[in-house]
């Protein structure tokens, strides 16, 4: 009886496999061991059936940018697959901080006091706390969420006092059309001043540099899922 073959990779697939080989030769060219790096699949705004495609080639982390949008789309790919893991990466209401809590494994936008006051107050009543990345506003510019440089370290501080090893490491996104290297030199060295391990840096278009600097994080969406569909969810709507 012959063995029927193995379904062919869909395009999502395919381009993971990409995606994959060529963090493994930065980590490689970089002196680094592939494995110091994980792959955060960025799927706002694309179906769960993407998600799934993904999923099937062997993908078990994936970042969302808004919570209603993940908490409808995740509970039912969760359920089926356990090893899924949820970061959320977009900037966080604290409205939205309880749900954010209950469903995320990691927060990758923690930014500002009344925040983190949320979120202490949402882990209490939720009985956990996903892990926590402080958010950090490299370039200081005014339109984006993170922390400015300038208060960085002492929010920091505050924050491993508060969460402890729930806080793990720091985020950012720095400004488009700069050279991105020097940004994350930046994060580097705020996350050893401060003895943090986890570095989430670098996207689509800058990720391999990302991992030249020292990433354990990088965030793909795009180059994995393709553009975004023409519709997305309106900014305003809960959960933005």
């Amino acid at each position: 009886m012959s063995v029927p073959a193995p379904p062919a990779p869909s395009d999502v697939g395919q381009r993971l496999l990409a995606i994959r080989a060529r963090m493994d030769n930065a980590a490689r060219a970089a002196g680094r061991d592939p494995a110091s790096v994980a792959l955060v699949a960025v799927s706002k705004f694309h179906p769960a059936e993407a998600v799934r495609q993904a999923i099937a080639a062997g993908q078990h982390v994936f970042g969302e940018n808004r919570v209603q949008e993940a908490a409808a789309k995740f509970p039912a790919l969760r359920a089926a697959t356990p090893a899924l893991r949820l970061h959320l990466i977009g900037g966080l209401q604290t409205n939205k901080a309880r749900e954010a809590v209950r469903i995320a494994d990691m927060i990758e936008s923690l930014d500002r006091p009344v925040l983190a006051d949320a979120l202490d107050r949402a882990a209490q009543a939720e009985g956990r706390l996903p892990d926590l990345l402080v958010e950090v506003n490299t370039g200081d510019e005014p339109q984006k969420f993170g922390v400015p440089r300038e208060q960085a370290d002492s929010f920091i501080r505050t924050c491993r006092q508060r969460f402890g090893a729930s806080l793990r490491g720091l985020m950012c996104i720095p400004p488009a059309g700069q050279d991105p290297v020097p940004h994350f030199q930046l994060l580097r060295a705020m996350a050893h001043e401060h003895s943090l391990s986890v570095l989430s840096m670098g996207m689509s278009a800058d990720f391999e540099q990302a991992i030249a600097q020292g990433a354990t994080l990088v965030r793909v969406g795009s180059a994995i899922f393709g553009p975004r569909p023409a519709t997305e969810p309106p900014a305003t709507q809960p959960g933005a």
